[in-house]
């Protein structure tokens, strides 16, 4: 059995899907969900899921090896940020070596980097008057959105087009394609 460990600090929609794309597999579990939001939606729903919650603070996260711990002990073979707002400690990157993604919602090298997350990505695609945007799910390494691509997805930007319209786009794309790059990565 594989196991996957997902760290969210938002409302957990993506978290869900993900969950949900493998409930009745046989072969891989969504085996935690960590937060560093103690009022973040994601807790509700991993409750609804039955999957166990770890809440952390920052300080937790940068200056001791718990969450580490944690996951080793676990045995998660995979970490899937969703959402997650931190800056991964480089101690768990090399933990995780390959082993860790995440799924940005922009075509990376553009928009990303530190500040770069929900609504301020979709402003900054619209300011810019981009014909696409789109998801970039990578590797994460020490630092924002600069980790190996695994895999982009676009979607087109009409003129008319608000954050909000392309916030909508983008997340249909995370939804349609995060779970399955999942699968592919675990698979490789």
């Amino acid at each position: 059995m594989q196991k996957i460990a997902i760290f969210a600090s938002g409302s957990g929609s993506n978290a869900e899907q993900i969950a949900t794309y493998f409930a009745n597999s046989t072969t891989v579990e969504i085996a935690l969900i960590l937060s560093n939001n103690p009022q973040a939606g994601v807790i509700a729903r991993a409750r609804q899921l039955q999957i166990p919650v770890v809440l952390f603070d920052k300080k937790t996260f940068y200056n001791t090896s718990k969450i580490t711990q944690i996951l080793q002990n676990e045995q998660i073979n995979l970490v899937v940020l969703a959402g997650f707002m931190m800056l991964i400690p480089e101690a768990l990157v090399r933990a995780f070596p390959n082993k860790i993604i995440n799924i940005h919602p922009a075509l990376l090298p553009k928009f990303g980097g530190q500040g770069m997350y929900g609504h301020f990505v979709h402003e900054a695609v619209v300011a810019a008057q981009e014909s696409e945007s789109g998801v970039t799910i990578h590797f994460v390494n020490e630092h924002y959105d600069e980790g190996t691509i695994i895999f982009q997805a676009t979607c087109p930007i009409l003129p008319a087009d608000t954050p909000a319209d392309v916030a909508q786009k983008v997340q249909a794309l995370e939804h349609k394609h995060y779970p399955a790059i999942i699968a592919k990565v675990l698979n490789s």
